[in-house]
């Protein structure tokens, strides 16, 4: 095993520039009146610790060019891991073939040309780890073991998982536009298992950044899985009931994760979303509001263009509780008759602005509930907004958790959900492109017994 430091040194633009420009080029030639394409290159490791021993240990290095031309109002792409000339031409031959014998789709084409980014800022997103194999495993192994130092109780673990990865895209198009997005990610994850008698339950906690020196230490990361995990013994399931829920702040993000889906082109332009034509209307509690913030340095959701080259913008989705606005790429956007708003591909860090309590004082405001720290299944209608998923957590009875909760479900709808959002925390989870505390609900549907 080399013990060489891994900082995945990636080809300088000059060398992918010329694939992707001659890639467009090639479809100008076939006749093609429009062409965008996007070359990545990414490199990467990642080892994952099982009961102290190495379970894995894997380098990855993965490229491609990807590429839709447009005859008139047919479209096609293809793709391709050969940056070859052989492979390009092949790559725009099947392009272009594919346009010649689709149909017609008047929606579709580039963005428009004024809408390109004009000023790339340099958001601090690329920090390579100079990071041995060793080392690598070392981390892991110092995460496990904090895991399972944390009582007798921890019995086992389901390992230790460190990754550590650099990539580099560009994205052309002919209108001449060219923009450039590099960027590390890295992270350090455990998953742990309590024991006692025959009752089991597990939990995990995870850590990611931009920057390692960002990432919480390995052993901190290894304790809260065992405190977490241990913390759920003696879990039980609850009798039918309505009661006020407190999702955690990493559970919440899939609340807003939710919301984003509903306001997307896709949902709204296939009508299948609650939340369509609700612009301007009060959607939440009059105490939210959302925004899109995409030149936070080092976050995971940063960027100054989207898939299209538009140019991103900090945008108010919510405020005061109403919509302000959707989630569009051009094609979603001339499907519904708007303009696109720079979102293709998603929103580009999600904000909620928190309050001013912390989760403990949630708890106690919260009095008598349930706090969620874990849901499964894929119980959500975003046609209807009905929502039913299976839950973890914790009772609460007098603002004090009285006992762990599982083999449960949480009920409701997500329109009243929304609104009946009492209360965000300032506890705000930072590791993913929607930043939100934790979250108050008034009373839901709990099914258990």
């Amino acid at each position: 095993m080399s013990s060489t430091p891994q900082r995945f040194e990636l080809p300088a633009r000059a060398v992918l520039e010329p694939r992707l420009t001659g890639a467009l080029e090639r479809a100008r030639q076939a006749g093609a009146g429009a062409a965008e394409a996007s070359v990545a290159e990414s490199r990467g490791l990642s080892v994952t610790v099982r009961n102290h021993e190495v379970e894995s240990l894997e380098f990855h290095h993965d490229r491609g060019l990807s590429l839709s031309v447009y005859f008139g109002a047919r479209s096609g792409s293809a793709s391709t891991a050969d940056l070859s000339e052989r492979g390009l031409a092949q790559a725009v031959e099947a392009a272009c073939a594919i346009a010649k014998a689709s149909g017609e789709d008047p929606c579709g084409g580039l963005a428009e040309a004024q809408r390109m980014a004009t000023h790339v800022p340099d958001l601090d997103l690329d920090h390579p780890w100079a990071l041995t194999p060793e080392d690598a495993i070392e981390h892991a192994r110092e995460c496990e073991a904090a895991a399972l130092a944390v009582d007798a109780r921890i019995t086992q673990s389901e390992g230790a998982s460190l990754h550590s990865a650099r990539g580099l895209e560009l994205y052309a198009n002919t209108h001449g536009f060219l923009g450039e997005r590099r960027g590390s990610n890295h992270s350090l994850s455990c998953s742990a298992i309590a024991g006692e008698g025959q009752h089991m339950r597990r939990d995990d906690w995870w850590t990611a950044a931009r920057h390692p020196g960002d990432l919480e230490p390995a052993a901190a990361v290894g304790r809260k899985a065992g405190a977490r995990a241990l913390a759920r013994l003696g879990g039980r399931s609850l009798g039918t009931r309505r009661a006020p829920v407190l999702f955690t702040s990493d559970v919440a993000r899939s609340l807003f994760g939710h919301f984003v889906a509903a306001i997307s082109g896709g949902s709204l332009y296939r009508k299948a979303s609650f939340l369509l034509d609700k612009t301007g209307e009060q959607i939440f509690a009059p105490s939210v509001r959302i925004t899109q913030q995409p030149f936070i340095p080092r976050a995971a959701g940063s960027a100054a263009f989207d898939q299209e080259g538009v140019a991103t913008r900090e945008r108010v989705l919510v405020d005061r509780g109403v919509l302000q606005g959707y989630v569009l790429g051009s094609y979603a956007a001339r499907k519904l008759k708007l303009e696109t708003t720079g979102n293709a591909g998603g929103v580009f860090n999600l904000v909620v602005e928190p309050g001013s309590q912390d989760f403990d004082e949630l708890r106690r405001d919260m009095g008598t509930g349930l706090v969620v720290t874990e849901l499964m299944g894929q119980g959500v209608n975003l046609v209807t907004g009905d929502y039913s998923r299976g839950a973890a957590g914790f009772w609460v009875e007098n603002g004090v958790i009285v006992h762990p909760v599982d083999e449960i479900t949480v009920s409701g709808n997500l329109a009243d959900m929304f609104r009946g959002i009492q209360a965000l925390g300032r506890d705000v989870d930072t590791r993913g492109n929607i930043r939100t505390g934790s979250v108050l609900l008034e009373p839901m549907t709990i099914a258990g017994q």
